[in-house]
């Protein structure tokens, strides 16, 4: 018999969570199975006599309307909605949500850092965001400092969590192939997410966890100092341009933006994602990779 969730000791339940969640798995079940035919059947018998049925789930008016919906003599059933997920066994590590208290942390946290070394230190260490206990790794920039070249994406995907190297997988091998054309390679540039930690399911962060993500985000450019940003996709290209547009109205435009405190130019393109979901945005993604070498090179 497998054990349950409250024999396991944390790090073996969170090595239990990655496997589910690497293996597609996005939805928990009650311990004990519903037998919802039974359910229904009391329902059916409940609505013949005239009486409330007595199920224990004490369905509205309005949801009795829509699980008989057809009319008639016959029931339709629909689809029970699942039961929501339960993962509270007592040797679970506490949950952080983002609030004004955790934002400042962070914020001490970053500021704290006066080389990248201490500042991946700080936010490898630092506790006080929800993503970190659902993600595997944190994913922190890699690169040349020295290179005054700043390439940034929106978060880490799952094999860059698998891995804990921002750009990992396909979308890294075409992002190296797009730097490669214009002379440039990982090594040569800084390459970094605003998110350091893979949300569930890839989903965008809340605004909440984007707080308090910021800072050291913030503090990795006050450190690294770059002249130029690359910016891929929506979600960066909307942070630091202050557009709500999308990525194909915000691209191939040099903007002079602020960014901890310091002027940078800033490029935005296409997320490598995009052009793998499109591959005929390539031709948009190479006049925005020229314009960027010839920014850079002065040409």
């Amino acid at each position: 018999m497998s054990p349950t969730a409250s024999e396991l000791d944390p790090a073996e339940l969170a090595a239990l969570l990655h496997f589910y969640a690497d293996s597609g798995v996005d939805w928990l079940v009650e311990d004990e199975p519903v037998d919802r035919f039974a359910q229904f059947a009391e329902q059916k018998a409940a609505k013949a006599q005239g009486r409330a049925a007595p199920n224990t789930s004490s369905p509205s008016p309005q949801g009795e309307r829509e699980a008989y919906a057809g009319g008639g003599d016959t029931p339709q059933p629909q689809r029970p909605a699942p039961p929501a997920p339960r993962l509270t066994p007592s040797s679970m590590q506490q949950v952080a949500i983002p609030d004004g208290g955790a934002v400042n942390a962070a914020r001490l946290a970053a500021d704290g850092a006066g080389t990248l070394s201490e500042l991946k230190t700080a936010l490898e260490t630092f506790g006080g965001c929800n993503l970190k206990h659902g993600a595997r790794s944190t994913v922190f920039m890699t690169g040349d400092p020295q290179s005054r070249i700043m390439v940034i994406g929106p978060m880490p995907n799952a094999e860059d969590d698998r891995d804990g190297t921002p750009f990992s997988g396909r979308q890294g091998q075409l992002l190296d192939r797009m730097l490669a054309a214009i002379g440039l390679s990982r090594e040569t540039v800084l390459l970094t997410n605003i998110i350091p930690w893979r949300p569930p399911g890839s989903r965008m962060p809340s605004d909440a966890e984007l707080e308090i993500c910021r800072p050291f985000l913030d503090r990795q450019i006050a450190l690294a100092e770059p002249r130029h940003l690359l910016l891929l996709g929506n979600f960066p290209a909307r942070l630091f341009l202050g557009d709500t547009g999308t990525i194909h109205s915000m691209r191939g435009e040099w903007r002079e933006v602020t960014a901890a405190g310091l002027a940078v130019s800033a490029l935005a393109t296409l997320h490598p994602q995009d052009l793998l979901a499109a591959p005929a945005n390539k031709a948009l993604a190479w006049q925005d990779m020229l314009l960027f070498k010839s920014r850079i090179s002065g040409t």
